[in-house]
C-alpha cells in the first residue's frame, strides 16, 4: 500500500557505484594503483548487486 514510502536500495547501490568509479578514477590519476585496485573491486561488488537486484525485479514483475 505505501511501498512508495520505503527507499529504494536499487537507487541507492547505484549512486554507491558511481562515487566509487569516481573515487577509483582519482586514485588511478594519484597514482595509486592498490587503492585503485581496491576502490575498481568494491564497485564490481556493488555492480553485482544492482544486477541481482535488476534481474529479481525482472522476475518478479512478469
Amino acid at each position: 500500500m505505501f511501498s512508495f514510502l520505503r527507499p529504494n536500495p536499487l537507487k541507492s547501490y547505484r549512486k554507491q557505484y558511481g562515487e566509487l568509479l569516481e573515487a577509483a578514477m582519482q586514485a588511478q590519476r594519484r597514482g595509486d594503483i592498490r587503492g585503485y585496485s581496491s576502490l575498481t573491486e568494491q564497485a564490481e561488488e556493488v555492480a553485482a548487486k544492482i544486477e541481482a537486484l535488476e534481474k529479481q525485479a525482472a522476475e518478479s514483475g512478469t
